[in-house]
């Protein structure tokens, strides 16, 4: 793509966001069918299905960054994509249900099991750090222990939260008072009027997953032969333009989940697929046969590290539950906000240093 002109490769990068909105929301609406037909919510292996299905985009684009040794694209796109999601609740509480007298996002869908799913996700980053200090030499088997160590946290959190979704030894079992009703598994929609048969859902659900791969390699190869012309450093365009492109699926099913009143759930399917990116690296290692957290550069720390701190602004909204509102947001949504755009800048300052 790199021989194309700038115009056509912005077209091409506009078709596949396209496509990845339109497939994600048909992935979220095919597996909220099959989550109730085959009871995946309440199995640890329907988890694991849905945190995949939710980061197939990202999943695309690590696998082609991979294959193609662009590895500083796969781990803008993988770090960057964590600290814009987690920006995606300030969307949604922004935007997902106003009017007078609504309280924030963290006050109405506040509970221990998302502050524990918090925990889970600073955790998974703190070993991102760590790795990236060890040597770049320490490679067995196409694997690296900082990738296996990210991947076994990532594991032992979706049991923890598993076990914490059926009840915790505290007063309401970690849910808080006068939240909106929670309920159980990681669904973003609720289900369909017209029934939808477990075939067709089967036949939608693969079709949009196809679609969402094929997209998200278009995407990584435009976005990348773009920046390339433009002279935007691979890392800066990862982690902004296309970590917003391959957001919009949650973007989109997130609104729809808090218009609906599973605030909750918005909440915590953001949580749970910034537990899963990092797992990401180990298949980028594994095809890649390269130690990919010690290549990291500053920026990636910098991403990384930023993608903790707003993570940890959210646990404590979710724990202080604050009421006030600015700009139409809470308090905590408003200063991830601003943290995000300073930090930015400063990813910025970075690249061009």
């Amino acid at each position: 793509m790199e021989s194309l002109p700038l115009w056509l490769l912005a077209v091409v990068f506009v078709a596949g966001a396209a496509v990845i909105w339109i497939a994600g929301i048909q992935l979220s609406r095919t597996t909220d069918v099959l989550d109730a037909r085959l009871h995946l919510g309440s199995a640890l292996g329907g988890l694991i299905v849905l945190a995949v299905a939710t980061n197939l985009p990202e999943i695309a684009i690590t696998v082609s960054a991979g294959l193609s040794g662009s590895i500083e694209v796969a781990a803008g796109n993988i770090l960057g994509g964590i600290a814009l999601q987690t920006v995606v609740i300030a969307v949604l509480d922004a935007f997902g249900k106003r009017g007078k007298g609504v309280e924030p996002i963290t006050y109405r869908a506040a509970s221990l099991t998302l502050v524990l799913e918090a925990v889970v996700v600073v955790a998974v980053l703190a070993v991102v750090i760590a790795g990236s200090q060890l040597p770049p030499d320490l490679v067995v088997a196409r694997l690296t222990p900082d990738v296996v160590l990210i991947a076994l946290i990532w594991v032992v959190g979706l049991f923890l939260v598993q076990r914490a979704s059926k009840g915790l030894p505290w007063h309401e079992s970690g849910h808080a008072p006068d939240a909106s009703p929670h309920a159980s598994g990681h669904r973003t929609r609720k289900q369909d009027t017209t029934p939808m048969s477990t075939r067709k859902a089967v036949v939608v659900f693969a079709v949009s997953a196809l679609a969402t791969l094929v997209a998200g390699v278009v995407l990584e190869r435009a976005g990348d032969a773009a920046s390339s012309q433009i002279g935007l450093s691979g890392v800066l365009f990862g982690a902004t333009v296309l970590a917003l492109a391959t957001s919009l699926p949650e973007i989109s099913t997130g609104l729809q989940a808090v218009k609906q009143g599973d605030d909750n759930l918005a909440v915590s399917d953001i949580f749970g697929g910034n537990a899963f990116l990092p797992v990401l690296f180990l298949v980028a290692t594994v095809l890649s046969g390269k130690a990919v957290l010690p290549q990291a550069n500053a920026s990636d720390v910098y991403l990384t590290a930023l993608a903790a701190l707003l993570t940890v602004v959210y646990a404590v909204g979710l724990v202080f539950r604050p009421r006030r509102r600015i700009i139409g947001m809470g308090v905590d949504s408003f200063v991830v906000v601003v943290m995000y755009l300073v930090g930015v800048a400063g990813l910025v300052a970075i690249t061009l240093a």
